[in-house]
């Protein structure tokens, strides 16, 4: 993301805050487009795909979580970046934030210092990859040309599918995804497996990543499936 501007979609109904964010932003290089609902979010979506959206929770009509829900059932937007921004402080806002599929949260009054921070390093998350293949999310490092997997700098071997989906998770991190849309992203749509398959790679997986005290790094979201937390 750093070779091209960065164009950002901020949605939020107060113009102020709008035109606050909008004025941060531009003057640190970045294009911004503004919408003042979730319905304009879509129309300007439509016309062009940003590479974040910044998204405001209180809205009316729709709010931020029912539009970051409808935005991650689509195929075109499912990968958009997104940051919750939002007066609600509370840590059960700030899951049900994330499990809508939020990729950060940000919790008003901010600066823009701060928030120009958040934005590239969920962008960093998003396109992680780099010119040399190298992923780094934590203390995990993937390199997608060699295929190897560093844990603390140290190589683990890891089997095929334990590899897919810890790739999967080091570039959708901090989002909630049940054993189906797991099913579906790293097995592939054309696969028919019960879902506890996942259950059993996800042992194997953590049971890995316990090698390196690193296995609290997948959460077990309850009645769901699984998320891919790291702390920074």
């Amino acid at each position: 993301m750093s070779e091209k501007q960065i164009n950002v979609l901020v949605v939020d109904d107060e113009s102020a805050i709008r035109e606050m964010i909008r004025f941060g932003l531009a003057k640190s290089g970045m294009s911004v487009q503004c919408a003042a609902s979730g319905q304009e979010a879509l129309l300007k979506i439509n016309e062009q795909s940003p590479d974040i959206i910044l998204l405001d929770w209180m809205m009316p009509n729709m709010s931020g979580p029912e539009l970051t829900r409808r935005l991650r059932k689509g195929s075109v937007t499912e990968d958009i970046p997104i940051i919750m921004l939002t007066a609600r402080v509370s840590e059960d806002d700030k899951v049900t934030g994330l499990n809508a599929g939020a990729d950060d949260y940000i919790v008003k009054p901010f600066s823009p210092r701060e928030l120009i921070a958040r934005i590239n390093a969920v962008l960093r998350r998003a396109d992680p990859g780099g010119e040399d293949g190298r992923i780094t999310t934590g203390a995990i490092t993937m390199d997608t040309a060699s295929r190897q997997v560093f844990l603390d700098q140290e190589p683990v071997h890891f089997g095929p599918t334990e590899y897919r989906l810890l790739e999967f998770f080091m570039t959708h991190v901090n989002r909630s995804y049940s054993r189906a849309q797991l099913l579906d992203h790293v097995w592939g749509t054309n696969v028919y497996l019960e879902e506890r398959t996942v259950d059993v790679h996800i042992r194997r997986l953590r049971k890995i990543l316990a090698t390196a005290d690193l296995k609290h790094y997948i959460q077990t979201v309850r009645s769901h499936g699984y998320r891919f937390v790291v702390e920074d």
